[in-house]
C-alpha cells in the first residue's frame, strides 16, 4: 500500500496590478496578515524564513516557521511549512497581462483526501480558503481595502 499523495488544490486570479508590484506585495510575509483569513501575526526571522501565528476557531491559536524554497522575482516563489513532521507548501506563479497580472496559488497539504475530510469536517474548506484569500488579495491591491469576509475568522476584517 502507498502512502497518501498530498493534495493539491490550485486557485488564481487576475490583479490590475504590474506583475512586479503583486510580487513584491506577495512576497513580503508582513503583509499575509491583511488578506489571509486566519493569519493573525508574521513576524520576520530572516530573508527567507519566518514566523506565522494563525487563528483556529473558539479562540485558539498555532505557530509555525515558514521558509521560502523557490524564488524567481516577478516569475513565482513558494514557501513551506513543517508541523508536526507534516509538510505544507504554497507556490504562486505570476503572469503578466497587459493590464494586469494572473496570481496562481497552489496549496499542497499533507495526508490527501483525508487531510482534506478531516478540515472539512471540522468546518475549514481549504479550497475555499485559497480562493477568498486571493479574491481579499485582489480586493487589497486594486481598492486598498478588504470587504470579503468569506472563510476568515470572525471580526478579521
Amino acid at each position: 500500500m502507498s502512502a497518501p499523495r498530498p493534495a493539491g488544490i490550485v486557485a488564481e486570479v487576475d490583479i490590475r496590478r504590474p506583475v512586479a508590484e503583486v510580487y513584491a506585495f506577495l512576497r513580503d510575509p508582513r503583509n499575509l496578515p491583511r488578506f489571509l483569513g486566519d493569519v493573525l501575526a508574521v513576524e520576520v526571522l530572516g530573508p527567507l524564513r519566518s514566523r506565522w501565528t494563525v487563528g483556529l476557531p473558539l479562540g485558539m491559536r498555532i505557530h509555525w516557521t515558514a521558509e521560502v524554497v523557490e524564488d524567481v522575482p516577478g516569475e513565482l516563489f513558494s514557501y513551506r511549512t513543517r508541523t508536526a513532521g507534516r509538510v505544507t507548501t504554497w507556490r504562486y506563479t505570476f503572469q503578466p497581462g497587459e493590464a494586469s497580472t494572473l496570481v496562481r496559488e497552489q496549496l499542497t497539504m499533507p495526508g490527501g483526501n483525508l487531510a482534506r475530510l478531516a478540515l472539512r469536517l471540522a468546518r475549514k474548506h481549504p479550497a475555499d480558503e485559497v480562493r477568498s484569500n486571493l479574491h481579499r488579495l485582489k480586493q487589497l491591491l486594486e481598492t486598498g481595502t478588504v470587504t470579503d469576509t468569506s472563510n476568515a475568522l470572525p471580526g478579521r476584517f
